[in-house]
């Protein structure tokens, strides 16, 4: 094994069971679940660095994004003003988002939409690729219980375990 290459190492060391499978020249084969389970996270970041996030194992509908911006809402500082930057995805374009943005604007929450496929001026889009390419390690694939144990602890522990200086 010594002979392989180092990232090949790396994933075989985690998933021993696929050594016996794996021969050079050959192609793998790995079994893919379409029903698998899915942690979806929604995200509030500033540049100063405090994160507020929502996390759900369902589908995200408008439902669950109003929810996440109600939380994030109910948790600022009444007196602070808040700007959003959002992507153009459905949910943030629909009736019902927008019936509640004119309640999030009298709290002082301003939402911005971005220009369509531009998510690098996103700043949680950042952290998202951050934790899924370079914190997040190997081993939370393990198993769903794992992977969402992992994501918790990363994002409970940004700003002082992990930081993205956005200067």
């Amino acid at each position: 094994m010594a002979c392989l290459p180092l990232w090949l190492r790396k994933i075989l060391n985690y998933c021993p069971g696929l050594v016996d499978h794996y021969t050079i020249g050959k192609p793998w084969e790995i079994t893919a679940y379409s029903h698998s389970r899915r942690i979806n996270v929604l995200g509030f970041l500033s540049r100063a660095g405090k994160l507020v996030y929502h996390t759900t194992t369902e589908t995200v509908t408008t439902e669950t994004v109003i929810e996440a911006f109600d939380q994030f809402v109910a948790q600022k500082d009444p007196d602070a003003f808040a700007v959003v930057v959002l992507d153009n995805a459905s949910m943030h374009r629909s009736k019902a988002f927008r019936r509640k943005m004119v309640d999030w604007m009298s709290q002082r929450v301003h939402l911005i939409y971005l220009s369509a496929y531009s998510p690098e001026l996103n700043l949680i889009e950042i952290l998202w690729r951050q934790i899924k390419y370079t914190w997040l390690p190997m081993s939370a694939y393990f198993s769903f219980d794992r992977l969402r144990d992992e994501v918790h602890r990363l994002l409970g522990g940004y700003g002082t375990d992990h930081v993205i200086n956005f200067e």
